[in-house]
């Protein structure tokens, strides 16, 4: 297993950043622009990679204010896990974790493993700047 790791800090509480994650209509905010046709509901949605591949996925398990997990619902290229973990920093705030796990092959991680960070780098960091501006 492939393991990708992304942590972003937000300066609200874990109920909100949760509540924002759980919602899977809210993660279209999140994504990059090569990520197009995206549709949604609060537990499920479809998009297209561009240049790569449709993908599906559906909330397969929700420990409340602590992490989500998504699954493919339609199999994808390779197996992969999304998760988010939101833990309180100590200081009212949240840390914000996304983790994909994902069964590639070496000829697979060698092309997939550096968008895949890319990916996880990329939503951690516009999770921050879109919770990190509403606030107040």
């Amino acid at each position: 297993m492939t393991v990708i790791e992304s942590t972003a800090e937000i300066n609200l509480p874990v109920a909100k950043v949760y509540a924002f994650l759980a919602d899977l209509n809210n993660h279209k905010q999140l994504m990059p622009e090569n990520i197009y046709n995206w549709s949604s509901t609060e537990d499920e949605a479809s998009f297209t990679i561009q240049n790569m591949a449709k993908l599906a996925i559906r909330i397969s398990s929700r420990i409340e204010n602590q992490e989500l997990t998504a699954l493919p619902t339609e199999k994808p290229p390779f197996d992969v896990e999304l998760k988010w973990t939101v833990a309180d920093n100590g200081a009212g705030g949240t840390i914000a974790k996304h983790i994909l796990s994902a069964d590639l092959n070496m000829m697979m991680k060698m092309l997939a493993a550096g968008p895949l960070q890319k990916l996880a780098d990329y939503q951690t960091n516009r999770l921050a700047e879109v919770l990190n501006n509403t606030q107040g």
